[in-house]
């Protein structure tokens, strides 16, 4: 049985083909060319001989609608979306309202804790910073949601007059002197990857004070830009949410 899965996600979609339980032909295109040139761009590249498909969607019920008759249209089969409870996958929901939470932060903790048993800080580093502490028995501890890189630098170029637009750079070890910049555009961008790994530093010390001892997860389209900055080594996982997902098809509930 193979199964296409699905992270829909604000900037872009990232997808992989589970096939005899490793995914495999991964890939991602920019929800921009999506917007430019239709769904096609995105079924183009899909294989149409799947099983299943398997969705964690973040763009909201319209394009999830328009998404689930193309893509099941393309791959002939029924498109099912994941969706937040309460306990599951060996995780005990901390919210009073599951469905509030947003689902690519559930997916990514199943395939975080199909992984590591023992407590984890799952990171997912992408328009927003999603921080979710998970203790030894499964139960969510809760959560933190921060903005991204390019979310603070752009309300910086937004809210004052003499900062500029800011590109992003390749990642830098965190011990670097250079944090330090000489220029705006520099500083804009330094100052808001320092205060991400700050944020993500500050969460692993107070887990450690609390008596816990969090393996840190990290994963999203900007987690290199922090991943040799932070206070411990962490597991770096591209594919995080797809593996949620392919975890959710393998395990009933």
């Amino acid at each position: 049985m193979t199964a296409l899965l699905l992270d829909v996600g604000n900037s872009r979609i990232k997808w992989g083909v589970l096939d005899q339980g490793e995914i495999r032909r991964t890939g991602h295109i920019s929800q921009e060319r999506i917007r430019d040139n239709g769904l096609q761009v995105l079924t183009t590249r899909l294989p149409r001989r799947v099983d299943e498909v398997i969705v964690s969607n973040v763009a909201g019920t319209s394009f999830a609608t328009r998404l689930s008759g193309v893509v099941g249209m393309h791959c002939d089969c029924d498109v099912r979306f994941a969706r937040v409870q309460k306990q599951g996958w060996g995780l005990r929901n901390s919210y009073t309202q599951p469905r509030r939470m947003g689902v690519d932060r559930w997916v990514a903790m199943v395939g975080a804790r199909a992984e590591v048993e023992g407590a984890s800080l799952v990171v997912d580093v992408g328009t927003a910073i999603t921080l979710d502490a998970i203790d030894k028995e499964g139960d969510h501890l809760g959560g933190q949601i921060i903005p991204g890189v390019a979310t603070m630098a752009d309300a910086l170029t937004s809210a004052a007059s003499d900062i500029p637009a800011v590109r992003p750079l390749p990642p830098r070890e965190g011990s670097s002197m250079q944090m330090f910049a000489h220029n705006t555009a520099a500083a804009v961008r330094e100052g808001a990857a320092n205060a991400i790994a700050g944020a993500v530093d500050r969460a692993i010390r107070t887990l450690r004070s609390n008596g816990h001892k969090p393996t840190v997860i990290l994963t999203g389209g900007d987690a290199s830009r922090i991943l040799g900055a932070l206070i411990v080594k962490p597991l770096h996982r591209p594919h995080l949410v797809l593996q949620g997902l392919a975890q959710m098809l393998d395990s009933a509930q």
